[in-house]
């Protein structure tokens, strides 16, 4: 005699659900009481703790330039990377040159100070190594941080030979005692904790734990004179396409839905942005290989991406991980590019191309009309 089980009964994920105590989704049958909005049943953020709340006896520097107002990733790393090297008794002061309006609490910083500089200061290498001497004589700091790259790198090293401090450079790794930084020939050396350290991208991740207490002080510094050999002749602009795509802050991309070149062209050059592409726009020999965007082709740091007709490949992604803010221009608006973007506009990339450069000429003739 053969015996069959009743079938089960299927339970509908889509059922409404209410979230209980555990934050678990719990489905009851024979009800419809609850909800179906997926934003509804996210937790809400963690509340991180202060990292230390005791008197502090010692403390480490971090010296960050901003862009704009704003840190970007690695200068958010530096700060990070002194936070966990930091003990209970030891606070992270963050001086941030050209000042910035973010709560660095939030990256670690204790004690935060806006250095605002005048334009024609940024490029006073005196000034701001005076006014970093100045920090360290005010806070004597254990270790001074600051990322490898740019300005901060160039202040980096010029601080470790005016003030004879030992230094490190291209450091990926560090602990309270050692550092560990790439070698000529890409070999890896390690090395004792020096008093200034130079740190690369990624090596320490910006999201903590914990939080700094973030208290932004004024400090009053005394009238610093500084004499420098080197002459600020102004600001000249040049052709953003004589610089690499690495080095480039504005880029508009293209991809396999832009075909409009000559409007492309104009527009990167009202702009003043650097031009780029995906590897479909290559591949069709629109594109010369040295301006492929991606895993295969340049890996890009700018402040502003700019993507007309691009999908967003996997590859094509990597190749943008660190832009700033990526603005996407697609008649998809499922298209995996839309996930990474900032901003998405669901157009069509001829279309906006036209509207956005007679809006930029209009805009520059106003200019120079208000100027006569």
């Amino acid at each position: 005699m053969e015996h069959h089980q009743a079938p089960r009964r299927r339970v509908n994920p889509r059922r409404p659900y209410v979230i209980g105590a555990s934050g678990l989704k719990r489905i009851i049958l024979g009800t419809e009481e609850g909800s179906r909005d997926l934003h509804l049943s996210r937790h809400a953020a963690a509340i991180k703790t202060v990292r230390t709340t005791q008197t502090a006896s010692r403390h480490m520097l971090v010296l960050v330039h901003s862009d704009r107002g704003t840190l970007d990733e690695h200068a958010k790393q530096s700060i990070a990377a002194a936070a966990l090297l930091a003990d209970g008794q030891t606070a992270v002061v963050v001086a941030v040159l050209g000042g910035c309006a973010e709560d660095i609490g939030l990256y670690g910083a204790d004690i935060a100070i806006n250095l605002t500089l005048a334009d024609a200061a940024h490029y006073c290498s005196e000034l701001k190594l005076a006014l970093a001497q100045d920090l360290i004589a005010r806070y004597q700091p254990m270790h001074i941080l600051m990322p490898d790259r740019h300005a901060d790198g160039d202040l980096g090293r010029r601080l470790a030979a005016r003030t004879r401090r030992t230094v490190a450079t291209d450091v990926v790794e560090l602990s309270a005692e050692h550092a560990l930084r790439v070698a000529p020939g890409g070999k890896y050396a390690r090395c004792p904790l020096p008093q200034i350290v130079l740190l690369e991208r990624h090596a320490a991740d910006a999201n903590l734990p914990f939080v700094g207490r973030g208290l932004v002080e004024s400090v009053p510094f005394q009238a610093i004179s500084a004499t420098s050999a080197v002459r600020d002749l102004g600001l000249e602009s040049s052709s953003p396409d004589q610089i690499s795509l690495e080095e480039a802050d504005f880029i508009i991309s293209a991809g396999n839905g832009m075909r409009d070149l000559e409007t492309f062209s104009a527009l990167a050059d009202a702009l003043g942005a650097a031009t780029g592409a995906s590897r479909v726009a290559v591949d069709d020999g629109r594109f010369v290989r040295a301006k492929q965007i991606g895993a295969t082709g340049k890996t890009v740091q700018a402040s502003v991406y700019l993507a007309l007709g691009i999908s967003g490949a996997v590859q094509h992604l990597q190749g943008i991980k660190d832009c700033r803010h990526v603005i996407a221009v697609n008649l998809d608006d499922s298209a995996p590019i839309t996930k990474r973007a900032n901003l998405t506009l669901v157009e069509d990339a001829q279309a906006l191309m036209r509207a956005l450069l007679s809006q930029v000429r209009a805009a520059r003739h106003a200019r120079q009309v208000n100027q006569a």
